[in-house]
């Protein structure tokens, strides 16, 4: 198997392997939701998802209370949601979303990981328009008739229902994301992640140099507190 689909496979345990980073994120999720709905999760589908995706990392409730409490108050911290585009090396289209409290130092950080690993950062919409904007909704696949289920979420808005291992993936349109969110929690299906992604309309395929060269910028962004996602165009098939 190439390195490509070795890492596509080191991801899925190392997205929830550090905690205390991904409680962080997770954080500054709920405080964008609260910010942009409030603080009441039955009228604000955005922070439902966000506490869901607290549950499934095992985040402790308390924390997760803790974070609308503080997103609430006035001196709460005033995150911003940006997106950075750029190439990594050999032409990778990828983009960066970030939630920061100091855009000056989120942008010099992104900026330095792109030069130092062989890329360059661009300049908005230089590489989005090679992505399509998601919903993407992670499942258990056991205990669901999923012939029936596919049928009944068209209406939701399903676009593609795929499997993966021992999950569902269910993708939507971007603004049937809430649609579909809500026909899940009607159902009573719960979710073991729910997100937009931006995904490649094309992927390239590259050798394993030059895959491990793409890897060690998207570790470099990974690695920082102010990033939430990092999505890229680099074939992940075997």
């Amino acid at each position: 198997m190439g390195r490509a689909f070795e890492f596509r496979k080191e991801r899925k345990m190392k997205r929830w392997a550090g905690m205390a980073k991904t409680f962080t994120r997770i954080g500054r999720e709920i405080a964008l939701a609260v910010k942009a709905g409030g603080p009441n999760p039955e009228y604000n589908s955005r922070l439902r998802l966000a506490m869901q995706n607290a549950k499934s990392a095992n985040m402790p409730k308390s924390n997760v209370e803790s974070a609308i409490k503080n997103a609430s108050s006035k001196e709460a911290e005033n995150f911003q949601e940006v997106v950075y585009e750029g190439y990594a090396a050999h032409g990778i289209a990828v983009l960066v979303e970030t939630a920061t409290n100091n855009p000056t130092r989120t942008v010099a950080n992104v900026r330095m990981y792109f030069d130092r690993c062989g890329g360059a950062l661009g300049t908005s919409g230089s590489v989005s328009f090679m992505f399509n904007r998601k919903g993407v909704f992670k499942v258990k696949a056991e205990g669901h008739n999923w012939d029936d289920l596919e049928l009944e979420l068209i209406d939701a808005g399903l676009d593609e229902l795929k499997r993966e291992e021992d999950e569902m993936v269910l993708y939507t349109d971007f603004k049937d994301f809430g649609s579909m969110q809500k026909a899940l929690e009607d159902r009573n299906i719960e979710t073991t992640s729910a997100q937009l992604e931006w995904l490649p309309t094309q992927t390239k395929k590259l050798n394993d140099t030059e895959v491990d060269q793409v890897i060690k910028l998207i570790d470099k962004l990974e690695e920082d507190d102010d990033v939430l996602n990092v999505f890229h165009m680099m074939d992940m098939s075997e």
